[in-house]
């Protein structure tokens, strides 16, 4: 098992390190690795008997190895000691200013990579621009006690995608950076792809566990068959299959006794329309939207607190072993008059603990929410594409108990971290992420030998 260590540097321009006491090598190290760069070095076992890893200055500027790292997780392989893992998290929107270098989420990713010396990962932001193919190397954005700064680094040992959103994904030249780093270079690549609802539904409705917590969903289709549902089911959300933020959704109510439709949905502020048909309700709400990109969802009869709908925020992530762990949960409460519970439209976060008071209560809850969470996310899993390494749930609980699932989020946001009894939580979300890298570059490095190197 790869452990982490702290790193110092010390004045030398020969290419020597001190590795730790208790590093447990099969063979005496030749070589030192950095992501894709590899040298060759003078390796011994810390003379003083400190557990501490050693690198001269020589070495460390021909690695790439930038000096501010404190702590690192060390691999072995032959005779190689692997340092790192150096993680590289590929996006889009860089700004030209180097106090905010990806505009206003800087800060968002200020905080994840403030997490690297708790972790001992190197992690580093990059964009398709900041490539040298020739070179193998990437002039990546680090964040520092001093701030931000660049700085050139090789190829990393795994990709963690947080391309901001789909237009970016669908663009050629991020298709080609994902091609060529899986292909070309064996790096593994984390987190890729936005989930489309209806495609990640139809395939959860082939698992038996999964079956369990799903609400009827479809492909709009025809006016039929939102009758058959709303007959059944009293209210259904019609919402974009490619939706996210809570865009888009609209909830449609029908009222048996006045046989009267309601549409409740958010543009700009929050609207309840009253229509005497749906047809009517249709072509008057949706006629400049094409219908064929929408699905249709049965509609729950939530828990409510003070009257107002409550859903709830689960995070799941994967660790360094490469478990399936629950790092977040949070109740969202809706919006007066909102179809959804995004803080944008009124929503509100609050704690599980605020919502239930009563311990036995809260605990029940919490226990069936993260057992829904690690059962789904094992069935996505298994069920889609690509390596998953964190997905954000959005879950529904009855008024009998019942857990359903609304939305699977590949990116979740972090709306839901502005609330201060979630502190750790949030800062347990950011660190897994980064761990996850260690798992998967030991995984890599087994399979793939000298050619991850």
């Amino acid at each position: 098992m790869p452990k982490r260590y702290k790193i110092e540097f010390f004045e030398q321009k020969e290419f020597i390190c001190y590795y730790p006491v208790n590093f447990t090598e099969e063979k005496s190290p030749k070589r030192i690795a950095f992501g894709s760069k590899i040298v060759e070095a003078k390796c011994n076992k810390q003379p003083n008997g400190r557990n501490i890893i050693s690198l001269s200055t020589g070495l460390a500027e021909q690695l790439n190895l930038p000096r501010f790292v404190s702590t690192i997780t060390l691999f072995e392989s032959n005779d190689r000691i692997i340092l790192g893992p150096l993680v590289g998290i590929f996006t889009s929107g860089f700004s030209q200013f180097p106090i905010k270098p990806i505009g206003e989420r800087s800060s968002l990713f200020s905080k994840l990579l403030s997490t690297h010396s708790s972790v001992g990962v190197v992690p580093f932001l990059f964009g398709e621009q900041h490539i040298d193919w020739d070179l193998q190397l990437v002039n990546g954005f680090f964040y520092t006690e001093d701030g931000w700064t660049q700085m050139e680094v090789p190829f990393p040992n795994v990709i963690y995608d947080r391309l901001p959103n789909r237009r970016s994904e669908k663009l050629m030249k991020s298709k080609r950076v994902k091609e060529r780093m899986e292909k070309e270079f064996f790096i593994p690549w984390y987190n890729p792809g936005f989930f489309n609802k209806l495609d990640v539904y139809e395939r959860l409705f082939t698992d038996k566990k999964a079956i369990l917590f799903l609400p009827e969903t479809a492909p709009f289709t025809s006016f039929h068959k939102i009758e058959r549902m709303l007959s059944k089911y009293g209210h259904v959300y019609i919402k974009p299959m490619n939706g996210s933020l809570g865009l888009g959704v609209h909830q449609i109510i029908y009222d048996r006794k006045s046989n009267t439709y309601y549409c409740r949905y958010h543009d700009t502020k929050n609207h309840l329309l009253k229509f005497s048909s749906l047809e009517s309700l249709i072509n008057n709400i949706f006629a400049k939207k094409d219908l064929n990109r929408m699905l249709v969802q049965q509609g729950i009869n939530l828990l409510r607190d003070e009257r107002r709908p409550i859903d709830f925020r689960v995070h799941a992530n994967k660790d360094e072993h490469g478990l399936w762990k629950i790092s977040a949960i949070a109740a969202k409460v809706a919006g007066i008059g909102s179809p959804t519970t995004h803080i944008k439209t009124g929503g509100e976060v609050k704690t599980i603990e605020e919502i239930f008071i009563d311990s036995d209560e809260r605990n029940k809850y919490k226990t069936k929410l993260e057992n829904a969470a690690l059962d789904l996310s094992e069935s996505i899993e298994k069920q889609l594409d690509g390596i998953i390494g964190e997905i954000g749930f959005d879950f529904g609980i009855d008024t009998k108990g019942n857990v359903w699932l609304f939305e699977a989020n590949s990116k979740p946001g972090r709306s839901i971290f502005s609330h201060p009894g979630l502190k750790e939580s949030d800062i347990l979300t950011r660190k897994l992420t980064l761990s996850y890298s260690i798992f998967l570059t030991e995984k890599h490095m087994k399979k793939y030998g000298d050619l991850f190197i």
